[in-house]
Order: C-alpha cells, then sequence, then structure tokens
C-alpha cells in the first residue's frame, strides 16, 4: 500500500518549508525596509527592533504557555550569561547589516551570508572538533580565495561581510548551548537587550537626537514595524527549522542573500566590478560544492541506515 502525500509527516514537511520560505523571503525583502531608515542612526533603529520584538516574542511565549521557561532562566546565572552572550553577537550583525544598508555596501552583505555556511563548517572543526571531508576542505578554501580578491580590489578586507559572517557564526554556536528553546531565547536575548536600548532611546529622545515621533509620523511607524520585521522572520525560520530535514534548511539558506545580491545590483544599483563578479563566482562555486557535499552525506547515511 502506498504511503499518501497527505500523511502527518508529509504536513509537517510542508508546513516547516512554507515557515521557512517565509522568513528567508522577508529577509531577502529587508533591504528595502532598512533604505527607509537608512536617515536615522543604525544604532537607534537596532534599539528600536529589539525594543519593539519584546512584546511579539513575549506574546508568543504566552500563547504557547512557555513563560516558566523564562522564569527558570532567569534563575539561572550560567543562563543569563549564555544569553548576554548571544544578545551581543546578535546586535553586532543587526548593526552592521543596518549600517551597511544605509551607505550602499548591500552587496557586502549578501556576500557575509553566503560567507557564513562555510564559516560554521571552519568553526565546528577548530572549535567542536568536528572532520571536514575534501569537499568542504575545497569550498572554504574558494571562499577564502573569493575574501583575498576582494581585499586586493577595496584595499583592505571587506569587513562587512566577514563582520556579519563570524557574528552569526558565533551566534548559532553559542545558540546551541542555552538550554530553552529557540522562541525563549531569542526573547530571554532581546529582554537583555531592552535596558542599554531604552537607556540609548531615551537619551536620544532627551537630547533631541531622537527619531520616534520628533521628526515624522512616517519614523515613529517604521520604528515600530521594525520589530514585526525583526521577530516575526525569527520566529518562523524556528518553527520551519524543527519541521524540516537539516539538509533542506542547508539549501533554503540561499533564498536571503541571493534576494539581496539582485536588489543591491538591479534597484539599488551598486557597482559590481569584474573583482567582484570573480568572487561571487568563487562564493557560489563554493556553495554548490558544500551543499553536494551536504547532500551526499545525508544520502550516505539513508542508505545506511535502510542496510541495516
Amino acid at each position: 500500500m502506498s504511503v499518501e502525500a497527505t500523511n502527518p509527516t508529509d504536513k509537517a514537511a510542508q508546513r516547516g518549508f512554507l515557515y521557512a520560505l517565509a522568513a528567508y523571503l522577508i529577509w531577502g525583502f529587508l533591504p528595502f525596509y532598512m533604505k527607509a531608515v537608512a536617515h536615522i542612526p543604525a544604532i537607534e533603529v537596532v534599539a528600536h527592533r529589539v525594543i519593539w520584538s519584546l512584546p511579539i516574542a513575549g506574546g508568543l511565549l504566552i500563547w504557547l504557555g512557555r513563560t516558566d521557561d523564562i522564569m527558570r532562566a532567569l534563575r539561572s546565572p550560567r543562563t543569563l550569561m549564555m544569553g548576554a552572550l548571544t544578545a551581543a553577537l546578535i546586535s553586532i550583525n543587526w548593526c552592521v547589516y543596518v549600517w551597511a544598508i544605509a551607505v550602499d555596501r548591500a552587496l557586502e552583505t549578501a556576500l557575509g551570508y553566503y560567507i557564513n555556511p562555510l564559516f560554521s563548517i571552519l568553526l565546528g572543526a577548530v572549535v567542536l572538533g568536528e572532520k571536514l571531508n575534501r569537499m568542504q576542505i575545497v569550498a572554504i578554501v574558494l571562499a577564502v580565495l573569493a575574501v583575498l580578491i576582494l581585499t586586493w580590489e577595496n584595499g583592505g578586507l571587506p569587513w562587512v561581510s566577514i563582520a556579519l559572517a563570524v557574528s552569526w557564526g558565533f551566534y548559532a554556536l553559542f545558540k546551541k548551548t542555552l538550554p530553552i528553546g529557540p522562541a525563549q531565547g531569542f526573547f530571554l536575548e532581546v529582554l537583555i537587550l531592552a535596558v542599554p536600548a531604552l537607556a540609548f532611546i531615551g537619551w536620544a529622545q532627551a537630547t533631541g537626537t531622537g527619531h520616534f515621533g520628533s521628526q515624522s509620523a512616517t519614523d515613529l511607524w517604521l520604528l515600530v514595524g521594525s520589530g514585526v520585521v525583526t521577530a516575526i522572520p525569527l520566529i518562523f525560520y524556528a518553527n520551519g527549522a524543527k519541521l524540516l530535514r537539516l539538509s533542506t534548511i542547508g539549501i533554503m539558506q540561499y533564498i536571503a542573500p541571493t534576494m539581496i545580491f539582485i536588489v543591491a545590483v538591479f534597484v539599488f544599483r551598486e557597482p559590481f566590478s569584474s573583482e567582484r563578479a570573480v568572487a561571487f563566482a568563487l562564493i557560489w562555486v563554493a556553495l554548490v560544492i558544500y551543499s553536494w557535499s551536504m547532500l551526499n552525506a545525508k544520502a550516505s547515511a539513508n542508505a545506511i541506515t535502510s542496510s541495516q
């Protein structure tokens, strides 16, 4: 008897795919939103992203009935320290990203998020002692070569790309050590960041440099909306990741940087030199090799399981 496509496992996978796709599409279109707030300092935008993410993340936990997890986390010094570390890393990532979009360096953000999975592989090998296969080594070498080409072209390291890849890579690594779920972890992070964020916003408003309602109603709603475009895709992603295979998520993660790349070149009209073309081509080849390696490993694992 054949298994119908409507069985619970298939339905969960379809739901997970839609969750993950929604998250990556939102992240892909996010440069347009960040361009709209480009006249506001990046640190102020990030502060508002934190503050207005808090009620959304908190409301989700109340709806899920997981507030007890947060209460336990707040009583654990170790969890609070790890939460503060991941909060610091994600805030660095956000600040660099918002600033880069504002100053017409969206292409560098795309490169950073392309490099990220390759950096994560390297991080796993160096920090966790995970073994690299030949294809993964080749992919990392190609990524390093791409960075060297951009360094030569720019006369210095493409620090935006590197900062985004490194901050997100370490964020994902340390996030695994948090003894709470992804939704609870996100709430804990924005809760920790809310204190300095509120202090900064209060200071900016008091000194007349803040943009929350003092300049225009448009700025006010854009800053409030920054919490929505921050929290919603992260929540979608967390739910999608739980329902999908790692290999599926691994392939889908290229959707957002590809969209950012297209927007940067064809909408924002950022310069795309021949050196940049070569660097991106090397990265794309590296990602194909990485993806092929990942899919081969998955196929081999399934073959071994089915033979037992």
